[in-house]
């Protein structure tokens, strides 16, 4: 299907001076998710509707109404991952267990947003419990394929502009991989720079918040108003130095993810970066390890009460993750827990040691699968994520079958300021416009 121009840096100053009026911007925004939304299934069923929108757009007004400046993102339409506890809107995180189990106080990134003059369109689609199975969303660029997962609905809503900024979740790579499968941009900041309280957990250690838009440009506009302790950074004079990672991560991608991967970096190397192979990770299995282990026995300690007292609501993948999990032993999360630790450490070392700026790596194995059955391996950003670093997809180029392409640009831990600085001029070498 023919995905939709919503960009969030057009849309912005639209509303916030008035050059177009909330209701008719929203009876666009209604018209287009009704005319879109059942091709793709982004948002959860009877999530949008006019009455709940209705409401949000008065409470806008009258709050801002006698004020002289509209707050930053004053009307901007936000989807929002059915995992966040939001004021007005049940919370089923994907899954059949009675809605009013896991209702809760709103989460602090979503009163954040409303803050800022954001509205909360919908709830978007999450694999259940945001692990498995997938749920019905379709790839906006081709609907026989996945969008990935677990934040599936957040980046197929951006991707086919039903808004133009999305919250997603990330344990492993439920950010990165659905924003390159669907072609938009997604970041997920340094842990703790985004709050995760008032959000159904997975696995408290390891999960993240991060955002969803259609451009680069959006991204930057909102990390500074979202993130914690956002410090403005300037654009460095020259071009930074590009970390690549050894073979044992790379050899974890496909053989055309890779050669992809590959083309890329020989891109950047042509337009005068300069490139440094990287040696990151002494023992890359045992890191997949832990974090796998650290997320099973997580998730089976946030479930144990409610599926102790709901067995037949839970999906054989959810069982059975939880039962993996219940085997797990003590030690074996603590030493998850320092390898996390071990890891980020490593890389920091590795930033230091070879002067990189910025690592550069594949959001995914490949390109989106085709079928809606399996969203993804997140084995490529798994490291990331274990060790708490940002990271960016840039989506850059299509393959001759229209599935996005994009590439993973990851930062110093803590440092998601100079990470944005240094991706723009990645994304300038690399971005291919659409024809």
């Amino acid at each position: 299907m023919k995905t939709y121009r919503s960009r969030l840096d057009d849309i912005v100053p639209e509303l916030r001076f008035g050059r177009s009026g909330l209701e008719s911007y929203y009876d666009t925004v209604t018209d287009r998710i009704e005319t879109v939304d059942g091709k793709i299934h982004a948002f959860v069923d009877d999530s949008v509707t006019d009455d709940r929108i209705s409401r949000q757009l008065a409470r806008r007004t009258d709050t801002w109404a006698a004020q002289p400046f509209m707050p930053p993102l004053y009307g901007v339409p936000v989807g929002v991952k059915d995992v966040f506890q939001v004021d007005g809107f049940p919370t089923k995180a994907g899954a059949s267990i009675p809605g009013e189990v896991l209702a809760g106080p709103e989460a602090a990134v979503i009163t954040r947003l409303k803050e800022l003059g954001a509205v909360v369109v919908a709830k978007t689609v999450t694999t259940e419990f945001t692990h498995l199975p997938t749920g019905d969303t379709r790839n906006p660029h081709a609907v026989g394929h996945t969008p990935g997962g677990s934040s599936s609905g957040s980046a197929a809503a951006v991707a086919a502009g039903l808004c133009p900024l999305a919250l997603g979740t990330e344990t492993t790579g439920s950010v990165i991989r659905p924003a390159a499968f669907c072609g938009v941009v997604g970041f997920r900041p340094s842990a703790g720079r985004l709050p995760t309280d008032g959000t159904v957990s997975l696995a408290p250690t390891a999960d993240t918040v991060g955002l969803f838009t259609q451009d680069f440009e959006g991204v930057r506009s909102v990390a500074p108003l979202l993130c914690d302790q956002w410090t403005t950074c300037g654009q460095p004079d020259t071009r930074p130095t590009v970390g690549v990672p050894d073979d044992d991560y790379l050899d974890q991608a496909s053989r055309a993810g890779r050669e992809r991967f590959e083309r890329q970096v020989e891109s950047l190397e042509s337009a005068g970066f300069d490139i440094e192979q990287v040696a990151l990770f002494s023992d890359l299995e045992r890191i997949n390890e832990l974090h796998d282990a650290l997320l099973a026995a997580e998730a089976a300690d946030v479930h144990a009460e409610w599926h102790g007292r709901y067995p037949d609501c839970y999906s054989t993948p959810m069982v059975e993750l939880i039962q993996r999990g219940n085997g797990i032993s003590v030690e074996t999360v603590g030493r998850a827990r320092r390898q996390m630790r071990r890891t980020r450490a490593g890389v920091e070392s590795a930033f230091t040691s070879t002067d990189i700026d910025v690592l550069v790596a594949p959001p995914a194995r490949g390109v989106a699968p085709e079928g809606l059955d399996d969203d993804g391996d997140p084995v490529m950003n798994l490291p990331w994520t274990h060790a708490g670093l940002p990271v960016l997809n840039l989506p850059v180029e299509s393959t001759d079958a229209g599935l996005p392409v994009g590439i993973a640009c990851i930062g110093r831990f803590g440092r998601d300021e100079s990470l944005l600085a240094h991706a723009e001029y990645i994304e300038d070498a690399l971005l291919v416009p659409p024809e």
